[in-house]
């Protein structure tokens, strides 16, 4: 008999390297919706559909997404660098550079978002959306065949566990 679950079972805090990696799936998926909106907003407008869509991304990356951006700066870039030194600072400064071209675009996006989420007709520039997103999906690629990869081999059974109580601490204040 399999014994896999057809319900996928989501990484627990003591798994955070397989956290970030899952967090960039529910990341895509916001993406996507951001996507999605570009098309409805013109058809539709600012309607009960595009009030939540939008809501949702703006929760999205204003919670979650930060807390992903600062597990790896904060935790994970750090340890890295230290256990691997001058290997990985021209990723890791490649990551970092866009971690903040993505932090300067998003406050643009937010704003449209949330004229959206409250009903007002917000006007998303498909240029705009499509740079971030494709700025993401770059950054998501790079980091799950280079950085992740890298830390699996890397890191010992109390770097992993410094890294999750570091993301548990985060998650609960």
């Amino acid at each position: 008999m399999n014994n896999e679950s057809l319900i996928p079972i989501a990484p627990g805090l003591d798994e955070p390297l397989e956290i970030l990696e899952a967090c960039h799936g529910r990341i895509e998926s916001q993406l996507a919706t951001l996507e999605r909106l570009l098309e409805h907003v013109p058809r539709h407008g600012s309607d009960v559909q595009a009030q939540q869509a939008a809501s949702a991304v703006i929760r999205y990356f204003d919670s979650a997404g930060r807390h992903h951006h600062e597990d790896e700066e904060m935790d994970l870039f750090p340890r890295l660098r230290r256990r691997l030194a001058e290997n990985v600072d021209n990723m890791l400064a490649v990551l970092l550079a866009e971690h903040a071209q993505m932090e300067r675009t998003w406050p643009l996006l937010r704003s449209i978002l949330a004229e959206i989420a409250v009903g007002q007709s917000g006007h998303l520039d498909p240029d705009k959306v499509h740079a971030y997103t494709a700025l993401y999906r770059r950054h998501i690629e790079r980091e799950n065949r280079e950085l992740f990869p890298l830390a699996k081999k890397a890191f010992d059974a109390g770097d992993i566990a410094e890294l999750s109580a570091a993301m548990t601490t985060r998650r609960s204040i």
